[in-house]
């Protein structure tokens, strides 16, 4: 293993503006991210992690930059080895995670997975018990990409994670706070990665969010499916601001409205 390694993962989660927080650390001139976003290499299970191939992770990088390095796979959070598998990589990475409301989640990834063909139910049947059972059925009870539930279920996901890592190399945000101030949530993500936080301020803010799959034409009227998703994830956002001391109060409102809900 070279002396350098990846400081640092933006793990999570799907659909919760991943790509766009990276599309603008990209050009801060102390980060170096790997031209590829999702490398999906800690979630592998096709390799022998007794003995990791992390040449073909460093394979994404040039090292030699005196710069901190970051990688984007947002699937990081929910698969289930990938944590232990990135502690043991680099037990100091830090890494940044950005939740969104879990019906819209979820809502999004459903979308995604209709414009790329995967996805043949109807969204209500998709999260339904029947829909889910491709998910429990599944090796291991995960699944790529019919988790849209499973992948909206923060809580069980935090709780695993801090038994790998400490708190203080955690850091959690919300879509919501992406879209509505961008600028302090990038001074708080360049303070979090201990790099100039000044960075945010000669950004034009910009609501706009750049997405691998454009699923805007995808038709959605299921009122009743996103109500029921609302009451069914009610317990897990009150879990989920305690373990993370992120103050979600506004997504237990019925008059909340996702800020990507074109998306």
């Amino acid at each position: 293993m070279p002396d350098r390694q990846v400081d640092f993962f933006i793990a999570g989660t799907q659909k919760g503006g991943t790509t766009a927080l990276r599309a603008k650390l990209l050009k801060h001139p102390d980060l170096a991210f790997s031209k590829q976003k999702e490398i999906h290499f800690f979630d592998r299970e096709d390799i022998d992690w007794q003995a990791p191939p992390y040449d073909d992770l460093h394979a994404h990088f040039d090292l030699r930059q005196p710069k901190l390095f970051g990688e984007a796979t947002p699937i990081y959070l929910y698969w289930p080895e990938a944590m232990k598998r990135i502690h043991r990589y680099n037990p100091e990475a830090r890494l940044i995670f950005i939740l969104r409301h879990p019906t819209y989640r979820a809502l999004s990834a459903w979308k995604m997975e209709r414009a790329r063909a995967q996805e043949t139910y109807s969204f209500s049947r998709a999260v339904s018990l029947i829909g889910r059972c491709r998910v429990r059925f599944a090796k291991g009870g995960v699944h790529r990409v019919f988790s849209y539930v499973e992948r909206s279920c923060y809580a069980p996901q935090i709780r695993r994670l801090l038994t790998v890592f400490p708190r203080e190399q955690l850091l959690f945000l919300t879509t919501d706070q992406l879209w509505t101030d961008e600028q302090d949530t990038l001074r708080r993500v360049c303070a979090f990665l201990g790099i100039d936080t000044s960075y945010g301020d000669t950004l034009p803010a910009q609501k706009k969010y750049i997405v691998p799959v454009d699923a805007r034409h995808v038709p959605m009227q299921d009122a009743a499916t996103i109500t029921k998703l609302n009451k069914r994830f009610r317990r897990d956002i009150i879990r989920t601001a305690d373990l993370t001391g992120l103050d979600l109060s506004g997504w237990l409102e019925s008059g909340y409205t996702d800020p990507m809900h074109d998306r």
